[in-house]
């Protein structure tokens, strides 16, 4: 049995430094699993060219890779200024939610301000909150408030540019889940043949539902992988979880939302709940920050993709690295050689403790038990739509590689994303042995078997008229 290369799956997100045709074959050459389009930044053209360049790059490298869209969700930005504005600790400053209608405060001719495009912040901040601007490097505390203008203390030193980024931590805001430019964007990814959307700033279930029904009415039925980002999402996690098809950990804005020291905990609680319910989960953000610029990651990022390998998330992602960093392909390289240096050395196992629901969880432990005891064999799963497959990824077996046979051109997209599985395309037939015997062919031609090795196969058989789920041990011939 061929050791199983990696069982943690790469994301790369692209962008100028990474969209030609040359470069995505170099990505996919050198490891990538899925690619991520940030709708925060792209266009609908670039949308549609690029997806249509990532598949022929997918073709002519005989890789298959998946397509992540994230979409950009609501969020609150400053307005544009003229030009930065320096801010001083103790400095009075105002948030402008309605231009031109006058200010209100005593003094209000001293006081510099900027606009802010959420208009009814004024209702969901209160006197004493914090506000945190350009990704909690300005820090404000909010001092008095009225229908045109939130008057505000500058706590910390900075450069106020234009349309920054506003954290608003412990704060409920009444932002809609799913913006219009949000629609507009799906729309496109599904006329693109999107494979995954990550939806940002996911706060609750009902969040998820409303993209779900609108990929529905549009004839999509896409996996949704839910971003959490803030307090409220952290509060809703179990929730989130049981109702996405995927979760991400976008470490980002949750380390500006969260107590940085929290961070490491929601991270850790994020895997353990989505191994229970059987979810992918990825680990995002400046993962390898430092080699945008570097050709060679800090020890500290090192040890931080190696802890989200050695917790078993089953993806880590690239965001500013692959975009416009200079070393893209050395970022996915740095990634494969940690991965695949920690998964040799163990895991966490969280998933031993994941409860078994159902005749269907326990036949599918039983399976991978069975082939980590076995010693090198390899698990196969024939699946139509994933499920089995995903199961025995969430069981986390120890040794055994996953070999997923489908008929389904979608589920073998949907299976890139899960940690450990190895999707197949196969022509299924009515007969069960010609089936099982093809798939070995497969995977002999692959190099991922040979003579003398041993499958433990999960698969359904004809007992007169019923099908029957069965746990089977082969040998390859």
């Amino acid at each position: 049995m061929n050791i199983f290369e990696r069982r943690t799956k790469i994301i790369a997100t692209l962008g100028p430094a990474t969209e030609s045709p040359e470069m995505l074959g170099k990505l996919i050459a050198e490891g990538t699993n899925i690619f991520r389009l940030n709708m925060a930044h792209a266009t609908h053209d670039w949308v549609l060219s690029i997806c249509k360049r990532i598949r022929e790059a997918s073709a002519k490298e005989g890789q298959e890779v998946a397509i992540m869209m994230d979409i950009k969700g609501p969020e609150i930005r400053t307005g544009a200024v003229d030009a930065p504005i320096h801010l001083q600790p103790g400095e009075i400053f105002d948030f402008t939610v309605r231009p031109g209608s006058g200010g209100g405060f005593t003094g209000d001719e001293e006081v510099s301000s900027v606009d802010v495009n959420y208009r009814d912040l004024v209702n969901d901040i209160k006197v004493g909150d914090t506000v945190l601007v350009d990704n909690g490097v300005i820090r404000l505390e909010v001092l008095e408030k009225n229908d045109s203008r939130i008057r505000c203390r500058v706590l910390t030193e900075g450069q106020l540019g234009s349309r920054r980024h506003i954290n608003l931590p412990g704060i409920k805001v009444n932002l809609p889940p799913l913006t219009e430019k949000d629609q507009k964007d799906v729309l496109v990814g599904i006329e693109a043949g999107i494979d995954y959307y990550a939806q940002s700033f996911v706060r609750e279930g009902d969040d998820i539902d409303l993209l779900r029904d609108f990929l529905s009415k549009n004839g999509d039925k896409a996996p949704i992988i839910a971003k959490i980002e803030d307090q409220q999402a952290i509060r809703n996690l179990r929730d989130i979880i049981r109702r996405c098809d995927g979760l991400m950990v976008a470490r980002g804005d949750l380390g500006i939302e969260c107590p940085y020291e929290e961070l490491p905990i929601i991270q850790r609680r994020a895997v353990k709940t989505c191994l229970k319910y059987g979810k992918p989960v990825i680990i995002a953000t400046h993962m390898l920050e430092s080699m945008i610029d570097s050709p060679m990651p800090t020890r500290a990022e090192v040890t931080d993709v190696a802890n989200a390998v050695y917790e078993q998330a089953d993806c880590v992602m690239l965001s500013g690295e692959t975009t416009v960093g200079k070393y893209p392909v050395d970022c996915v390289k740095v990634l494969k050689n940690i991965a695949r240096r920690i998964e040799r050395s163990g895991g966490a196992n969280f998933a031993e403790d994941r409860p078994l629901e159902g005749d269907k969880d326990r036949l599918l432990r039983s399976a991978a038990v069975m082939a980590d005891g076995l010693g090198g064999a390899g698990l196969v799963v024939f699946t139509r739509y994933g499920y089995l497959a995903r199961i025995l990824a969430a069981m986390r077996p120890r040794h055994a590689p996953i070999f997923a046979f489908t008929n389904q051109e979608k589920t073998l997209r949907d299976l890139i994303l899960p940690w450990g599985i190895h999707p197949y395309l196969l022509n299924y037939s009515d007969d069960p042995e010609k089936m099982v015997a093809e798939a070995i062919t497969l995977l002999k031609k692959e190099g991922q078997v040979k003579a003398g090795d041993k499958l433990v196969m999960v698969a359904n058989v004809l007992a007169g008229e019923k099908r029957i789920e069965t746990v089977q041990m082969r040998y390859v011939e």
